[in-house]
């Protein structure tokens, strides 16, 4: 008897642990109905301080940036418009934003990753390569169309490439209200302070002066 009721205890604290787990696979749960992010509270706290209720109002809730194409006019041809808490205040605790990507022909969304989301893009035009590298060096890439989708788990490095000879968009949709994002080469080469030469040097197997060379392409212009 008392190892069938270890058993059922080991079985019951397994299925607790996997249930705790899968609710930190996002953003926490929100405790209320709504909490508009008060965007200019000085409180820092893991998210946004709540607006106070009687000052909400349905802009909160309302962004129109992703309705029109972004321009792709530099240098790696596209770009990100995000609807975030930042943007809509009222995704506050609610665990999910989206983003438009406009891809010029060719343009890419350079090697990046989200450190607090999962991503899922859906085409809204044109041809796209899309991939990421899993952490055993494993390239898992697709050509995706018009109307399909594809997911990049959290936190591995992904990119997205216009395969095709006119402009492509894509929607995409995170389960954090704000994901983050990490851009490999610039969090590299353009941090602040900079990453000390001997470090990427050794690191990329080149000379300090290509890390110069290579720092200089990410200076403002």
């Amino acid at each position: 008897m008392a190892a069938t009721g270890a058993c059922i205890f080991a079985t019951l604290l397994s299925l607790l642990i996997l249930h705790i787990s899968g609710s930190w696979a996002a953003d926490p749960d929100m405790l209320q109905d709504i909490c508009v992010a008060d965007l200019a509270s000085p409180v820092k706290l893991n998210g946004y301080a709540c607006k106070e209720s009687s000052k909400v109002n349905a802009s909160d809730f309302f962004f129109a940036g992703l309705a029109t194409a972004g321009a792709t006019n530099n240098s790696m041809g596209s770009l990100v418009t995000a609807a975030n808490v930042q943007k809509v205040p009222g995704l506050n605790t609610l665990g999910v934003s989206l983003s438009r990507i406009d891809y010029a022909p060719g343009g890419i969304n350079p090697p990046h990753t989200h450190p607090r989301a999962t991503e899922m893009v859906f085409v809204l035009e044109g041809t796209l390569n899309v991939g990421f590298i899993t952490t055993a060096n494993v390239v898992i890439s697709k050509t995706i169309t018009k109307g399909e989708v594809f997911v990049f788990p959290r936190g591995l490095v992904h990119y997205q490439q216009n395969a095709g000879d006119s402009p492509a968009a894509v929607i995409a949709a995170f389960n954090s209200q704000l994901p983050g994002t990490q851009s490999i080469a610039a969090t590299l080469f353009a941090s602040s302070p900079p990453v000390p030469d001997s470090v990427l040097a050794k690191a990329f197997h080149i000379g300090t002066g290509q890390v110069e060379k290579i720092r200089g392409r990410f200076a403002p212009s």
